[in-house]
């Protein structure tokens, strides 16, 4: 399988060549949607998008002790929220039926 990353802009570009809808007006929707998730998951709410996956903030421990692995810094992490995502029932099928590159 190849690595292309989809950018945002992909995304607004392919749905402008799907809908009717003029290029701002998708830019603008995008836009919207994805502030609204971040807004909703500030405010900790978990987000249920069917077939496709829920998003949520999720708790994580802090620790005393770690090390930046770039500069071996010693440090501490106090706990934290991270965005946390499952895949949907649709999209678990979809990807499981991708088809598997054998390595030669």
């Amino acid at each position: 399988m190849s690595s292309k990353k989809v950018t945002k802009y992909d995304l607004v570009e392919s749905v402008y060549q799907n809908t009717n809808c003029e290029k701002r007006v998708v830019q603008d929707i995008v836009e919207n949607l994805l502030l609204e998730l971040k807004k909703s998951l500030k405010d900790g709410s978990t987000i249920e998008l069917r077939g496709f996956g829920t998003f949520e903030p999720r708790l994580r421990k802090g620790r005393s002790r770690a090390r930046n692995p770039k500069t071996g810094e010693q440090l501490s992490v106090a706990p934290h929220y991270v965005a946390a995502f499952r895949s949907g029932q649709e999209l678990k099928k979809a990807l499981w039926e991708l088809p598997v590159e054998q390595d030669t």
